[in-house]
């Protein structure tokens, strides 16, 4: 089955208050578990939101060079991830609505290129 990565980037989710972020806390894991549940779940969480403790490596000149932050200073950032396998777009697409819904911010949804991501980690 096709994998699917479910994201946001950090400027997705807008300005709320602690009490809204922890009236979110259930419908976000409840998604989570329905997941689980389903067996479609690969790997789900947020991102640590300080950029200065994000690190980059280069290799593209031919030497790798590792350095504190960002690769690239941007306006907007990754927030957040969600991996599922689940057999087309069609179901992907709906567990991205029921991720938005969990979370409260919008979520956009991707297939990752020729077959599983184990068989591309992995080098099967």
């Amino acid at each position: 089955m096709p994998q699917y990565l479910i994201y946001f980037n950090q400027q997705w989710v807008g300005d709320h208050d602690e009490a809204w972020f922890e009236g979110r806390v259930e419908p976000s894991t409840a998604v989570i578990r329905d997941m689980q549940d389903e067996g479609v779940l690969v790997y789900a969480g947020g991102l640590v939101e300080e950029l200065e403790e994000a690190a980059s490596a280069d290799a593209t000149s031919g030497e790798l060079v590792v350095t504190d932050g960002p690769f690239v200073e941007t306006k907007e950032w990754l927030g957040g991830l969600t991996i599922v396998d689940v057999p087309d777009d069609e179901v992907a697409r709906m567990w991205a609505g029921r991720v938005a819904q969990g979370c409260g911010w919008p979520q956009e949804v991707r297939r990752f290129k020729g077959g599983s991501l184990q068989a591309v980690v992995l080098g099967g």
